[in-house]
């Protein structure tokens, strides 16, 4: 099995994130995606140069409020790509037969699409409350900002409950604006995804 996931709700933007993550030219304002039926695998390989311009990337920042890992400056001891299982929206009932062995999961929300957050919420709160997910590390993509006004973070925290949840789950969430047309957070993702 993968050791990490990309889950979300149908048509939120996993398919277009995890291409862009693969290959940050193969995304445009006029690229276009069908909705996955089923499951795909991407191999990301992580990028020595930052996906918005050419200076180079940083190495990841120390895990939250966990043990300090020992990584020498460069980063050489860092995974140099990881393997991600996407599952489609429209398989959600079917999202637990693949929660065996799970490490991280990645969590993709349209906010540009109000009507999707309070289901995309729902989906969300039976993954935290998963007993075999109590321990992995989840991080919680707001997709298509390119799309939405500025306030639709703070609005798609509201209606997610985040500030809330936070205080009653186990898992650590971190919690990232990104585009797969503009590129902005797909190096935190990068780092995210590289972290022990």
């Amino acid at each position: 099995m993968t050791s990490c996931i990309c889950l979300g709700p149908k048509r939120a933007g996993k398919t277009h994130l995890l291409k862009a993550l693969q290959d940050p030219d193969s995304i445009d304002e006029t690229s276009y995606s069908m909705p996955t039926i089923g499951t795909g695998i991407y191999r990301i390989h992580f990028p020595t140069k930052s996906p918005n311009g050419d200076k180079p990337r940083p190495p990841p920042p120390p895990t939250d409020g966990a043990a300090q890992v020992n990584i020498p400056h460069g980063g050489k001891n860092l995974p140099k790509s990881i393997q991600i299982l996407e599952i489609g929206g429209s398989m959600a009932p079917l999202w637990r037969q693949y929660f065996e062995d799970v490490k991280k999961l990645i969590y993709v929300v349209d906010t540009s699409n109000l009507c999707q957050i309070s289901a995309a919420g729902v989906l969300f709160y039976s993954i935290l409350t998963e007993p075999r997910l109590q321990k992995v590390k989840i991080l919680l993509v707001l997709a298509k900002m390119d799309y939405s006004y500025r306030q639709m973070r703070n609005e798609a925290l509201l209606m997610l409950q985040m500030s809330k949840l936070q205080k009653q789950i186990r898992q650590q969430v971190t919690i990232v604006e990104a585009s797969a047309v503009t590129k902005v957070g797909l190096d935190p993702i990068y780092d995210w995804l590289q972290r022990p």
